[in-house]
Order: C-alpha cells, then sequence, then structure tokens
C-alpha cells in the first residue's frame, strides 16, 4: 500500500509541476474569467494554446468591469470584433518585463501598441501593466487595468 501512495503522491506531484499554456494560466490564476469567456466566444482558444510564444497583455476581470455592461455584451456577440479586440492584446514573442522598452511595438491584429515608462510604472495604450511575468509554457502574461481597444 505504502508503494502505491507514494507513487501516487509522485505522479500527483510532477503533473502539478508542469506549466501549462495561456488560456490554462488565465483559467488558474481566478482573475481573468471574462477574458478566458470572451477568448472562447472568439474562437482563440485553440490558438493561444498553441506553441506561440505568445506575450499577453491581460485584462483583468476588474478591468473588463470597467467597460460598460452593453458594450461588452455586444463585444462577446460579435465574434470578428472580439477577436480583432483580443488580439490586439497578443505580441508574438516572449517578452519578460526586464526586456520591456519605450516604444511601439506591433500586436497579432496587426496594430500597434504605445509603451511608455514613468516612475517605474508601465503603459501600454494607456492601461497600467499591475502584474508581470505570469509564466506559461508558450509565453508569458502580463496583467494590466484595462482593456484596450485597437484604433
Amino acid at each position: 500500500m505504502k508503494k502505491l501512495l507514494l507513487g501516487t503522491a509522485f505522479l500527483f506531484a510532477f503533473g502539478a509541476a508542469q506549466a501549462a499554456d495561456i488560456v490554462d494560466t488565465a483559467k488558474s490564476a481566478g482573475s481573468f474569467d471574462t477574458l478566458v469567456k470572451a477568448v472562447e466566444a472568439a474562437g482563440l482558444t485553440e490558438t493561444l494554446k498553441g506553441p506561440g510564444p505568445f506575450t499577453v497583455f491581460a485584462p483583468s476581470d476588474a478591468a473588463f468591469a470597467k467597460v460598460p455592461k452593453a458594450k461588452l455584451d455586444a463585444l462577446l456577440k460579435d465574434k470578428a470584433a472580439l477577436a480583432k479586440v483580443l488580439t490586439y492584446h497578443v505580441v508574438p514573442g516572449k517578452v519578460m518585463a526586464a526586456d520591456v522598452k519605450p516604444g511601439e511595438v506591433k500586436t497579432v491584429e496587426g496594430g500597434m501598441l504605445k509603451i511608455k515608462t514613468n516612475g517605474g510604472k508601465v503603459m501600454v495604450d494607456g492601461a497600467q501593466v499591475v502584474k508581470t511575468d505570469v509564466a506559461a509554457d508558450n509565453g508569458v502574461i502580463h496583467v494590466i487595468d484595462k482593456v484596450m481597444m485597437p484604433k
């Protein structure tokens, strides 16, 4: 019986230590329920589970709560518009906080994000980065306090 318990404990520990993709990392964080729902509604789940790497400037649930309910509901029903907004939050490659520099960076959507630093704060198109370097096996998530809209 001891061998079985030790074997089970080893498998559980090994499985728990494995990194997760961007989507699973967001799900397990517990503060991206709206983002995950939007990714699923836009049909982007498989893409963000793909090999990447991706850098995602991820709006928290609190950031989505700042979007007027009628606007958010309409966006969630418009798959093309939703995909455009979500891919505007994604940059190809894995960019850790230490590597972020002021300037512009091209998004997966095709637009340009303006990145500024001021007094130790990093701003991305007017959204403040509130948490950095949430690692996933296919990229990294940086948490932002606002939903950014493509121009």
